[in-house]
């Protein structure tokens, strides 16, 4: 019986290449919209806006790690999903689905609990100040209690896209996200409720989208589905998903651990406008960088399938194909920033101070952007290809070798410390993208010869 998502392996690479990329960066950009419209709307607040931007700001640490966890499972499982499928076989890849939902659900119960009780703690410790600790502890106590429908929207929306449903799981993520655009205005100067309405909205929206995921999945049109007999976790089946999705849990809860360095640093040398250029330069970066993760998710599904089916040239033209793409791209939104700083700036506050010392310091942190695409293509295709050892490592030593250390070490070289603690990203991004292109030269090379080798034993046998 012919598979209804086989058109992963006959349409030509470079169609649906776009095809699923577009829906996918469309996605990405309107899932970050979550966060920066709350930020927008709280930037803009009469009177104290610019510290509620911070105290929202400090609790990004605590979304990201909310974010990595639903990353744990979703980005092991979904690349599995693929080549299960690529293979005929779908019940492995509905035990897979089944396992990873169930693993999710349980992850969020945890995570309510810890955060209920000690968010307060963590965002002391994570660069909440005496003046801005109030507006992060308001936003937060409410944004926990939402945490299962955000783990469950970015977790099982990445089994829809990995079956080569894109524009679907656009609606995801759009359908929520419209619901938060509205909501946000609403609650927080409608009913006067501040960054507590802006937390409200967000898990609001997110529950929203969370009802049409498992809606689809479990419904006719899905290729694989929830079913309650696969909902018992399997150790087996847990066990792989998660090593593969250890590189983006990795690269998003270190992002947590590093914003978590920068606000305190940046808290030492430069004060409170210093921490809140923060926030607004962390927010461009992620809205410069979700275009080339999309591109890395709408290329997933054609070399996870490609590579369980073991297509050699369709695998190595996709991967070709991300990279061209994801370079362009790149350098583009390089030049974008580093000519129109401020207006990144303007979109997130109204507050001179800050608008004025966020435009020096985002041509310094996102110089290095022009050759990150690079390491996204490199990096997403280790995962497409279960190479969960590689994806680590290039994770790890992109933020803990490198930028971790250099946070606490360039304000003590350079004469501007502040400066220094801002110059710490492009530095590790360009010996980072050297170190990862020269390990996906070898690595590729051996999961092609790998290919190879395998078809040649089946023809023989």
């Amino acid at each position: 019986m012919e598979q209804k998502n086989d058109f992963l392996g006959t349409e030509p690479v470079g169609k649906l290449l776009f095809k699923l990329s577009v829906p996918a960066i469309v996605a990405q950009m309107i899932n970050l919209l979550y966060n920066l419209v709350d930020r927008v709307y709280i930037g803009h607040m009469p009177g104290d806006g610019a510290l509620a931007l911070t105290g929202v700001g400090v609790c990004m640490p605590v979304i990201m790690i909310v974010s990595a966890f639903a990353a744990l499972v979703s980005n092991g499982g979904a690349p599995r999903a693929s080549m299960a499928m690529g293979k005929g076989d779908n019940e492995t890849a509905e035990k897979i689905l089944g396992n990873s939902f169930a693993l999710q659900v349980i992850i969020s119960f945890v995570l309510t609990v810890v955060l209920r009780l000690f968010h307060r703690p963590f965002l002391l410790m994570f660069g909440a100040s005496e003046n801005t600790i109030e507006y992060a502890a308001s936003y937060m106590s409410i944004y926990a209690v939402g945490t299962v429908f955000v783990q469950l929207t970015l977790g099982m929306n990445a089994f829809i896209t990995a079956q080569g449903f894109a524009k679907t799981g656009m609606l995801s993520v759009l359908i929520g996200a419209v619901s938060n655009i509205i909501l946000d205005p609403i609650l927080i100067y409608g009913f006067g409720m501040g960054v507590r309405g802006a937390a409200l909205a967000t898990i609001l929206s997110q529950a929203v989208s969370t009802v049409w995921v498992v809606l689809f999945l479990t419904g006719k049109r899905t290729v694989i589905r929830i079913r309650p007999i696969y909902l018992k976790p399997e150790a087996s089946i847990i066990l792989k998903s998660m090593a593969l999705g250890l590189a983006p849990f990795i690269m998003q809860a270190s992002e947590s651990v590093i914003v978590i360095c920068f606000n305190a640093s940046l808290l030492k040398y430069g004060g409170d406008v210093a921490v809140g250029a923060m926030t607004i330069l962390s927010s461009a970066m992620q809205f410069s960088m979700l275009p080339m993760h999309g591109l890395g998710q709408g290329a997933q599904p054609i070399t996870s399938y490609n590579y369980g089916a073991g297509n050699v040239e369709r695998v190595k033209k996709s991967f070709r194909l991300l990279l061209i793409s994801s370079m362009v791209y790149s350098l583009l939104i390089w030049a974008v920033v580093m000519l129109f700083p401020g207006m990144f700036a303007m979109v997130f506050s109204s507050d001179a101070e800050l608008v004025s010392y966020a435009k020096w310091a985002i041509r310094i942190y996102c110089s290095g952007i022009g050759i990150f695409g690079a390491q996204i293509a490199c990096q997403m295709t280790f995962i497409s290809l279960g190479n969960a050892a590689a994806s680590i490592a290039v994770a790890v030593m992109r933020k803990f070798v490198l930028l971790l250390p250099l946070i606490y070490i360039l304000p003590h070289v350079v004469s501007d410390q502040t400066m220094g603690v801002y110059l710490a990203e492009p530095v590790a991004d360009f010996i980072a993208v050297t170190f990862t292109v020269i390990l996906f030269y070898f690595q590729f090379r051996k999961a092609i010869r790998t290919l190879k080798e395998s078809q040649n034993a089946a023809v023989q046998g």
